[in-house]
């Protein structure tokens, strides 16, 4: 169940009736309680004893409700399994996300890193706010009591938290709740607990987007322009009408489609085949993937557009390389990757009684839907609410700058007399071939080394197209011209290689673009992993050992990426693969994360290759949830390596070639024998965990092929040739 009640309503009520105890931290941190200004209710104790966690980051897959769900029953001395949770309303001033600004979403693998304080402070808060309580009704010292799987005991006596809500909630909120010391965690860092939500998942109780069915509902589904730009110059729905349960269709306001309602989900898509569109091509992409291919390549042989660089010159750059002992150079392209979750996108607009809205929707970012439809429907934002529920998977696809379904949705209702349920669903179709990709980024890298092996300089030029210029996060995100997420993962390796100097050329966009899973890491990685492999081999050195060299210092970051680095070569064995079998490293550092993997690959008889083990380590700090973070660096392999060996989305005069997922498949169980995660002891703040584990694993696949094969610098592999068994 999910609140849809506004937050002042929710807890007032609550509070009134005697029956709830809400309490939460302001966005500042400060501690609140019900009638405070800007609380941030992030879990709730009934007069049953039932302790709910509000969620404000979103599941998708990615163990967000386990994880916070962990900091709250840590904190109350709970089992995760007597925790409920729900997630929070849409209300961006008291549930924004602290990594976005004044922004409720989830994404950029900040969910547990930056609600990490939040949650724990809430949870302890509550705790002590019970103890006293009781203590006030026993006449007892609170530090003489305890609480313990929901039971409060000491001084004799021992009560249910169910039994002190009402009294707990006419207290004040302790600004400074003693949180529990780390040794004295029960349940933080515990592998053998279960996913809050996998028992729903299992038994398929879960409700997903995809799921709502609402009495008297319609649904549509928009017939788009097959090339990105492209607008409906008239339409033909004669043919439509012919198909039972077609109701209408309309061309969108905005002229992105022709929306087609019907009153079930196989009739709209039946119907969509019968609309002919003229389509108005003037402004649309017309560009082929090998035009866009030439530009960036172009690029690269070019004066780049901007300098980001934070150290090196380039004028100091050329000099060290020209005057090198030895000069390794590459290039790298990378195509246009769409996300292909496996749930496409769709919501559901239900009109109530009181001229409200509810969006039932897997809401990545809420403070989307609740704006769009506030501003479309015309409505004040009160009279908006937003039904957050269970997604599967996103990758980033539900989080788009421009609300692209949300406004579609939107129109959709906006067009009808509002009175009845309308549900946007979109097929397979639809997802891969609507244009939000992942860019296309091309690569120049020439390094030079010294008589000693050593590199004296590092010439690094990236062309591509910017994800966050013209979006509500540019500010955030580009300085002085450059998008960080371009050259995120390069710019600012830790390792600490002299004379590196970064250039990077804005290109057109081909499409409208997105962040993909790990963003700008998700090729920067493989470049500065297959380089490094490139250099250490021109070098005669090993590669483990030549990244160590760069890692030699003692900031942070290096000792942690070292470490990793160690931990993931020491578990596979490196060098003493079976014969027949070669092995590729990559380490990489991306959402405050560190992770190595190691690639270990056989050969048939024809020379096609079998992936037999990837040996991983990671820290991301604190470990909450031990399994949870296995299975999102398993995830996070199979993304990348998935997307490396076969994925692309290819363009024809503008139109996606790819359709489904015949012609873009995703990661088979089979492709990869054996996953082994090795988690790094750490008292670190915990940091990102959804990503991190896709950007080193492309590049470890590529080292291990390239260790007795082709380097392969153009992707996906099987383009270059490449068979896998």
């Amino acid at each position: 169940m999910t609140l849809n009640t506004t937050r002042r309503s929710f807890l007032a009520s609550a509070a009134a009736a005697g029956g709830l105890l809400a309490i939460g931290v302001t966005p500042k941190g400060a501690l609140a309680k019900a009638g405070g200004n800007a609380l941030n209710p992030f879990v709730t104790v009934s007069s049953d004893g039932t302790v709910t966690a509000i969620l404000k980051h979103f599941e998708k897959g990615q163990g967000t409700a386990t994880g916070l769900s962990t900091l709250i029953a840590e904190e109350m001395n709970m089992s995760l399994d007597a925790i409920e949770f729900e997630f929070a309303p849409s209300n961006p001033d008291v549930y924004n996300n602290l990594a976005f600004g004044p922004f409720q979403g989830t994404g950029g693998s900040t969910a547990i890193a930056n609600s990490y304080m939040q949650y724990r402070m809430a949870g302890a808060a509550a705790r002590e706010m019970l103890i006293t309580a009781a203590a006030r009704r026993w006449n007892a010292d609170p530090a003489d009591l305890t609480l313990l799987d929901g039971v409060i005991s000491g001084a004799g006596k021992e009560g249910m938290i169910g039994e002190f809500v009402a009294e707990a909630a006419t207290l004040d909120v302790p600004s400074e709740p003693t949180l529990k010391d780390p040794s004295a965690f029960r349940v933080i860092g515990d592998a053998s607990v279960h996913r809050k939500d996998q028992d729903a998942k299992i038994n398929g109780t879960a409700v997903y987007a995809m799921d709502i069915q609402l009495e008297n509902q319609m649904v549509v589904v928009i017939k788009r322009s097959p090339r990105m730009g492209g607008t409906v110059a008239s339409f033909d729905a004669v043919g439509a009408q012919s198909v039972k349960g077609f109701i209408q269709a309309l061309a969108l306001p905005n002229g992105a489609g022709v929306a087609i309602y019907a009153d079930k989900t196989w009739a709209a898509f039946q119907a969509r085949e019968a609309v002919e569109v003229e389509w108005d091509f003037s402004s649309a992409e017309s560009r082929s993937s090998e035009d866009i291919k030439r530009e960036l390549f172009a690029a690269l042989d070019d004066t780049s557009e901007f300098d980001a660089s934070s150290e090196a010159e380039l004028s100091d750059t050329l000099a060290a390389i020209e005057g090198a002992e030895k000069v390794v150079e590459e290039t790298f392209y990378f195509p246009l990757l769409a996300h292909a979750p496996m749930e496409p996108l769709g919501a559901t607009i239900e009109p109530l009684a009181d001229g409200s809205v509810v969006i039932h929707d897997g809401a990545q970012f809420p403070t989307n839907d609740h704006s769009v439809l506030s501003s479309i429907l015309e409505l004040p934002m009160e009279k908006v609410k937003v039904n957050t529920i269970l997604a599967g998977g996103s990758f980033g696809r539900r989080a788009t700058p421009t609300a692209d379904y949300q406004v579609e949705i939107a129109l959709a209702f906006a067009m009808t007399d509002r009175t009845r349920p309308v549900k946007l669903v979109w097929s397979r179709e639809d997802d891969i071939t609507a244009g939000y990709y992942r860019p296309a980024f091309a690569h120049k890298v020439r390094v030079g080394l010294d008589s000693d092996g050593k590199i004296v300089g590092w010439d690094h030029r990236i062309a591509g197209q910017s994800i966050f210029k013209g979006t509500f996060f540019e500010s955030v995100i580009v300085h002085d011209g450059i998008d960080h997420s371009s050259v995120e993962g390069a710019a600012d390796t830790p390792y600490a290689i002299p004379g590196m100097h970064f250039g990077l050329t804005d290109n057109k966009p081909a499409t409208t673009l997105l962040w993909w899973r790990s963003v700008g890491h998700s090729h920067t990685a493989y470049v500065m992993e297959s380089m490094m492999d490139i250099a250490a081999k021109a070098a005669g050195k090993d590669a483990v050992a030549f990244r160590l060299e760069y890692l030699a210092g003692d900031t942070p970051d290096q000792q942690r990426k070292a470490a990793v680095l160690e931990r993931a070569a020491e578990k596979a064995g490196w060098g003493k693969a079976a014969d027949g079998r070669s092995q590729g490293v990559a380490v990489h550092k991306s959402f405050g994360s560190f992770v190595a993997e190691v690639a270990e690959i056989s050969r048939d008889e024809d020379g096609a290759i079998k992936i037999e083990k990837i040996t991983a380590a990671v820290d991301c700090g604190l470990a909450i949830n031990p399994d949870v973070i296995k299975a999102q660096i398993e995830g996070g392999i199979g993304y990348g390596i998935g997307h490396a060996m076969r994925n692309e989305i290819t363009l024809t005069e503008g139109a996606a070639d790819q359709v489904n997922f015949p012609d873009y498949e995703p990661l088979r169980i089979h492709d990869i024998a054996a996953i082994e995660t090795h988690i790094i002891p750490s008292a670190e703040a915990p940091t990102g965990i959804g990503e991190p584990g896709t950007p080193p694993a492309g590049p470890a696949l590529a080292n291990a092929i390239a260790a007795d094969g082709p380097r392969i610098t153009s992707l996906p592999m099987i383009n270059e040739g490449v068979e896998f068994v």
